[in-house]
């Protein structure tokens, strides 16, 4: 199993649904040194405001989120539905989990 944390669209479980036909149960965690940013990204029927995580050099700029424990399936799948404004990244969540995190590319 693969380790992903969620701080934005993916922990709609409308989204889980549409991705992995199942809703995904998870834990509360934080992610230190990185803040949210707003980001337009263009769809099919216009732009759509999204977030993305960027690292800061302030500790004291947590995201909060959901740890879900994921298929190497599921996290392909996920690869898929992330636009090219995010990338992947391993990071340590507050808690010691080391997870996948979608980022600013």
């Amino acid at each position: 199993m693969e380790k992903l944390f969620s701080y934005g669209t993916l922990r709609s479980k409308q989204i889980q649904m549409q991705l992995f036909n199942k809703v995904l149960t998870g834990t509360k965690d934080q992610l230190l040194n990185h803040k949210l940013k707003s980001l337009q990204i263009e769809e099919e029927f216009g732009m759509a405001d999204y977030v993305v995580a960027v690292p800061t050099e302030d500790a004291t700029d947590p995201i909060h989120g959901i740890v879900y424990n994921i298929s190497p399936s599921d996290l392909a799948k996920i690869d898929i539905f992330e636009s090219n404004a995010y990338k992947r990244v391993e990071v340590t969540l507050n808690s010691g989990i080391v997870a996948w995190i979608y980022i600013e590319n």
